[in-house]
């Protein structure tokens, strides 16, 4: 018996056939997904649970983002340059197509994500069937239009050149080595820094310190009519790039002084409303906001040479809103936000130490939320959307909102 028992994983040098691969692990990940929705309310987050909440988290976190980036950075551009005719007006509407359905999968993620992580942690037992039943349609449509019209026009149309180059920038893509083209730069080697090192006492003087942008660009026609639309495109991004922290942000307020500070923390929700995140009313923070309601966010994603700042005026969030995600973290961190007067002064780590454990003792397992302790969203009134370009000429595209609640989109200078 020659036959190999073990299912062959086609190589690189069959990249429409590595695609296909992807969708069939996609498709297995998405049954685990619909497996766990049936199983939880049955036996709710145990570790059967945990652990196929994991594995969906970990492939749709780590994985499933490459196989976007194969096709938007890869296949789709190569077949709009070999297709012509029918082939080529066939392409060129799907192609739109592909990229709406990447973001509305983006967005389902992002809404599934917090719920498996909580199943994961074993801190919930809740799964929307709703979502997951439309993140399971929104992926299913996607390949079935890969499968039946995308891929079988690339087998016919491609050279053995054109898809070896393909399946190179899959490899690097992964991290797996592939020979570089001629002339043709790496993407680390594209995104390496440019430094003129002028020793200053043995460092570096801070002024010769230069990177020059170049990895993309941006123009008004490039940008989505809503902001918040648009910054939910450039976060997915951010996210399939892997960027470290995507989620962080600065955020700059200003006290009754005029002094502003700023500080960095995780946004945790946002939507048509605004961007929301979560403190200690009584911090430093939250008593400039009851001073001067308004704040500045900025997030900057360098691997992707790209920031968004957004301003505005900031509301707490409804106390319902703030016990829904008191009560989603996990006890010890519950704990901590009770024990903590954040920004408040303190002898030593010990006598934290022994606030916590006051708290811990006083409260159990199932701590109160503190009228203390709750969200702030900023309703944005501004967003500025940048791109990294060479010789600082870089691209600026701003979001105003306007008196009736609409929009306006202008480009401003670097």
């Amino acid at each position: 018996m020659s036959e190999s028992l073990m299912e062959a994983v086609p190589g690189f040098d069959q990249p429409i056939a590595v695609l296909k691969h992807c969708h069939d692990k996609i498709r297995k990940q998405l049954k685990t997904l619909q497996n766990l929705l049936a199983h939880l309310p049955v036996h709710g987050a145990d570790a059967a649970a945990q652990g196929a909440a994991q594995a969906v988290l970990k492939y749709f976190n780590t994985a499933a983002h490459l196989h976007h980036a194969d096709e938007e950075q890869d296949l789709l551009p190569m077949l709009e340059a070999t297709a012509t005719g029918a082939d080529l007006e066939l392409i060129s509407a799907l192609k739109p197509r592909i990229l709406e359905q990447h973001l509305q999968m983006d967005k389902d993620w992002h809404i599934l994500n917090s719920q498996l992580e909580r199943i994961a942690a074993g801190t919930a037992a809740e799964l929307s069937p709703d979502d997951v039943a439309r993140f399971v349609q929104s992926y299913t449509a996607h390949m079935e239009t890969e499968e039946s019209q995308v891929a079988p026009m690339a087998k016919r149309l491609f050279s053995p050149a054109q898809m070896q180059i393909m399946g190179d920038a899959m490899q690097r893509r992964r991290g797996i080595s592939a020979e570089p083209e001629v002339n043709s730069p790496s993407v680390a080697q594209a995104a390496a820094p440019t430094v003129t090192a002028a020793a200053i006492a043995g460092g570096i003087a801070l002024a010769d310190l230069r990177m020059d942008y170049g990895r993309a660009s941006l123009s008004k026609e490039d940008t989505l009519d809503d902001p918040v639309a648009q910054f939910t495109k450039w976060f997915g991004e951010a996210m399939k790039a892997q960027v470290n922290e995507p989620n962080a942000m600065s955020v700059a307020t200003v006290g009754s002084d005029g002094r502003p500070t700023s500080r960095i923390v995780l946004i945790k929700q946002y939507d048509e409303r605004g961007f929301t995140w979560y403190t200690n009313y009584a911090s430093q923070k939250g008593r400039q906001l009851a001073d001067n309601p308004h704040a500045a966010l900025l997030f900057f994603w360098p691997e992707l040479e790209r920031q968004v700042r957004i301003e505005g005026r900031v509301e707490r969030t409804s106390a319902e809103e703030s016990d829904k995600y008191f009560y989603s973290r996990p006890v010890k961190s519950q704990l901590a936000a009770i024990a903590s007067a954040q920004s408040a002064p303190i002898a030593n780590r010990a006598e934290m130490e022994a606030r916590y454990a006051a708290v811990e003792a006083e409260s159990g397992d199932k701590p109160r939320r503190p009228d203390h302790w709750g969200g702030y969203r900023l309703v944005p009134d501004r967003l500025e959307f940048w791109q990294g370009r060479r010789s600082r000429f870089h691209d600026r595209i701003v979001y105003t909102r306007q008196a009736d609640g609409s929009w306006t989109r202008e480009r401003i200078q670097p």
